[in-house]
């Protein structure tokens, strides 16, 4: 499943979809902008002061005042200075808010989308997003938005106060607003494509580090550092680029803006002085008016450098909604049903037909059609590519078939919840996931509220205690990112436990035991066989001791159900599955 195409509200609109983030916190929002009015205000009223001096201070020879003017000058600047403080720390605090709750829905509605979601889409890139793309818009959302709106809101007042001071020059800075706006009309848009496609590019880089670091030991083991690093660095320089790209339009914007600005400002200087030696107007009020007319030239060049990081803002938008408008192919069909709290484990699979997303030409699974008796014990086995941990994944319902039927006591998998389902049932695969979390948490992973006893009790099960104990810090020990500080086998049989404290009614176990020594082995299959009493047990097999306590082996080929019986019901049949205990258990079963 591919991220879905952009919402119809593009550019600066998309911003527009972040006002839900802002609702809890309209308060300190309101708050901020009470304090963004007081904070303009007193800039404007310096400009009165700044009249007031020059003709009745200087204009007057009186040092009172003076020092009136000068009281005045600080008292204002005074709440000028408190009202700014409010201003920034009330909108960069609310900004930090938004951005965690931004990073938590988005990431807590990736984690609900289905496997096929990441088939097609790059980790690095769903990283990027969460974390870059989130912290550009909390730079706009604290700090750029607040400042657009306070300039904006001095240009419009220094606006009023110009033509409250002379029309005739006011009228003139009318004129030269709009030319202000050209620049920013014509590349702002531009500067939001080039800053989306910056943003992509970065995506790229953070997805070659992911895919680097997790891979590392692959990537040394066969001397691929420098076409790796190539690799990086090709996609580094893309970014890079498409980063200058955008710097670039971005510097034009803001000088083409200030040129404008400034220019306009030395003209109205210019007939401004005229005047005065005309008489028209006093010293103070050119003065005054030189000032407003920089407020609103400096305003208008903030406003362009604001509007540049604004439309940054708005592909960073548009790129995390594109996350929350991804919807997981997995919702429950109507009508809704859920699986008993202890399922019997009874499993159907009624002409399946299913192909993976990524491969929609091949099918995985082909007419297939089965049933396990509750607390049964089967073995799946077959040539790779057979279906064997598709089945596994139809069961957890990773997928939805293309047609066909999935039941578990009768109940069609595609009426459940996933996340309810998927409580009736442990996996434990063929490469065990541990995470970079201690070893009681690694354990707790299926069940979070058991007990340190229940986790001692389910790592005795699963014949682990014996290396925990000799860790650091026993069931406290951090184990690094994905298990580094274990052995293959340790890692095993923490998934084991993991599986015997989770405590489900259907059991999947993919080549449970192929990472331990013969002795581990013996040991884990005691503790298997104990924890499959009572269970539904499907095992994805190839060892000749797992397939020989089987109840019942399914034997597949290419997706198809090829033959079914009891271990020595098929050798004796001379058929696939004698072929492949021939090449694969046939040493084993000499010995």
């Amino acid at each position: 499943m591919d991220l879905p195409e952009a919402a119809p509200r593009r550019g600066v609109g998309q911003l527009l979809r972040l006002l839900r983030f802002l609702q809890p916190y309209r308060g300190r929002v309101y708050a901020a902008l009470a304090a963004l009015l007081v904070a303009a205000g007193c800039v404007l009223a310096l400009g009165q002061g700044l009249r007031f001096v020059i003709d009745a201070g200087f204009g007057s020879g009186d040092p009172a005042m003076l020092n009136t003017a000068l009281a005045g000058v600080i008292a204002v600047s005074a709440v000028l200075a408190v009202a700014t403080w409010l201003r920034f720390f009330l909108m960069m605090s609310t900004g930090e808010h938004v951005i965690a709750d931004l990073r938590r829905t988005v990431f807590s509605h990736v984690l609900t989308l289905s496997p096929a979601f990441f088939d097609t889409t790059r980790t690095g890139d769903i990283i990027s997003r969460v974390t870059n793309d989130s912290e550009q818009l909390r730079q706009v959302i604290g700090f750029g938005l607040s400042m657009f709106l306070r300039n904006g809101l001095m240009m419009v007042g220094a606006l009023v106060l110009l033509f409250a001071t002379s029309p005739r020059l006011a009228f003139l800075i009318v004129l030269g607003v709009p030319a202000t706006l050209v620049p920013i009309l014509l590349l702002g848009r531009y500067v939001r494509r080039l800053s989306r496609s910056n943003q992509d590019r970065v995506a790229e880089v953070s997805s070659q580090v992911d895919e680097a670091m997790h891979e590392i030991r692959t990537v040394q083991a066969y001397g691929h550092e420098a076409r790796t690093a190539a690799t990086f660095d090709a996609a580094t320089d893309a970014a890079l680029i498409a980063g200058v790209e955008r710097v670039r339009i971005k510097a034009w914007l803001i000088s083409s803006v200030m040129l404008i600005a400034f220019c306009a400002v030395g003209v109205i200087l210019w007939i401004g002085g005229h005047d005065v030696l005309d008489g028209r107007i006093s010293a103070g009020e050119l003065s005054a008016f030189v000032f407003y007319a920089g407020v609103v030239a400096s305003g208008a060049g903030t406003l362009s450098e604001v509007w540049g990081e604004i439309q940054r803002a708005a592909g960073a938008t548009e790129r995390l909604m594109e996350l929350l408008d991804a919807r997981s192919e997995l919702a429950p069909a109507e009508p809704r049903a859920a699986l008993s709290p202890r399922a019997r484990g009874e499993i159907r699979f009624e002409g399946l037909r299913f192909a993976y997303p990524t491969r929609p030409d091949i099918e995985a699974l082909s007419g297939l059609s089965f049933t396990v008796q509750s607390g049964e014990r089967v073995a799946l086995v077959g040539p790779s590519g057979a279906g064997k941990t598709t089945i596994f994944a139809m069961l957890l319902r990773f997928y939805d078939p293309q047609s066909g039927r999935v039941l578990i006591d009768g109940i069609d998998l595609r009426h459940c919840d996933p996340r309810e389902l998927r409580r009736a049932v442990a996996l434990v695969s063929q490469d065990p996931v541990i995470f970079a979390a201690s070893v009681a948490e690694n354990v707790r992973f299926g069940r979070p509220d058991a007990t340190l006893d229940e986790v001692r009790a389910a790592c005795q099960a699963a014949h682990a205690v014996e290396f925990i104990e000799r860790l650091p810090q026993g069931y406290d020990t951090e184990l690094g990112e994905r298990g580094v500080r274990l052995s293959g086998g340790q890692r095993q049989r923490l998934a084991i436990a993991r599986a015997i404290l989770a405590d489900r009614p259907i059991l999947l176990l993919d080549e449970a035991t192929s990472s331990l020594d013969a002795e581990s082995e013996r040991q884990v299959a005691a503790a298997l066989e104990e924890l499959a009493k009572g269970r539904t047990t499907l095992v994805i097999a190839h060892r000749l001791a797992t397939v020989r306590n089987a109840d019942r082996i399914l034997v597949l080929e290419r997706g198809h159900l090829h033959s079914t019986g009891t271990h020595d019901e098929l050798l004796r049949e001379e058929g696939l599955y004698a072929h492949l205990a021939r090449l694969q258990f046939m040493d084993e079963g000499r010995a």
